[in-house]
């Protein structure tokens, strides 16, 4: 366990904070297409740096399984992340995805050893009592679609919860596999797109800017130094951390003009966030 390498899983909570501003400038960019080419562009990262590194041999004596695994939970979550920000208002649509932290600490104290502890439910609802204060707020002002888009949010915070908390039992596979899963996920993008999406491509520079930034940083390099942190640095930090998610990534779509401050949405975030922050005391102390 590195301090670096604590620093460097913590990057990627940062990156995911632009995660949704980003990704509503990548509009009218159908989600099956922009996982193709942002999964292409984080792939193609892992192959520069395994060239420059460790060589490709690397991957050799992985097991399919684990391929398989982490291609799903990458194409699972984005294709409902990307779809839900579609159909949803977008701060709204972020703070339900950013459950995610919570998830994990609930899923984590059902595995051996561990233990669900009080505060880790009244973490859970004091979260999911901010997740539906957004939900009651919207009422008939959402546009068409608003609440499925809510419910595709929901299940992409599920779906990258398990996929972190399963990640666990794969700690001795090395952090270039994330190239194969992305690689692989962009590929099985590509195959649904052509059969399910009309291609669609960005009206406007920052649209071309947004993709791409997407591709370097929150839907590529970020894999790659969350995979680095979980493996080699402390994992309950970075679990603590990774709880500012929402309350940044709210901030930065306020900032940015793509959310407006009301009183509601930052009682919600501070909710979300609080009762993760919650469930983590609970698990660093023993509470």
């Amino acid at each position: 366990m590195t301090r670096r390498a604590t620093l460097i899983g913590f990057s990627a909570v940062l990156m995911w904070a632009l995660l949704a501003a980003l990704t509503i400038g990548t509009a009218p960019v159908p989600p099956l297409q922009l996982n193709t080419i942002c999964f292409a562009i984080g792939g193609s990262i892992g192959l520069i740096w395994m060239a420059r590194g460790a060589g490709f041999g690397v991957l050799r004596d992985i097991g399919w399984k684990v391929y398989a695994a982490g291609t799903i939970g990458l194409f699972g979550y984005h294709f409902l992340y990307f779809t839900a920000f579609r159909w949803a208002p977008y701060a709204e649509t972020g703070l339900i995805a950013y459950l995610w932290p919570l998830f994990i600490v609930l899923l984590s104290g059902l595995l051996p050893g561990e233990r669900l502890r009080p505060m880790h439910v009244v973490g859970a609802l004091l979260a999911l009592g901010g997740a539906a204060l957004i939900l009651l707020a919207g009422g008939a002002g959402w546009r068409p679609g608003a609440l499925p888009g809510m419910a595709l949010a929901f299940v992409c915070a599920v779906t990258w919860a398990v996929y972190s908390v399963a990640s666990r039992r794969f700690g001795a596979v090395p952090t270039e596999a994330v190239t194969v899963y992305c690689l692989a996920t962009a590929a099985l993008s590509l195959g649904a797109h052509l059969s399910l999406e009309t291609t669609a491509w960005p009206d406007s520079t920052s649209g071309w800017v947004s993709i791409v930034l997407l591709g370097l940083g929150p839907v590529g390099l970020a894999f790659f130094t969350w995979d680095i942190g979980m493996k080699r640095g402390d994992i309950q930090l970075l679990g603590v951390a990774s709880y500012a998610a929402p309350l940044l990534s709210t901030l930065a779509l306020i900032v940015l003009g793509r959310a407006e401050a009301t009183p509601l949405l930052l009682i919600s975030a501070l909710m979300i966030a609080g009762g993760a922050a919650l469930a983590a005391r609970a698990s660093l102390k023993g509470g």
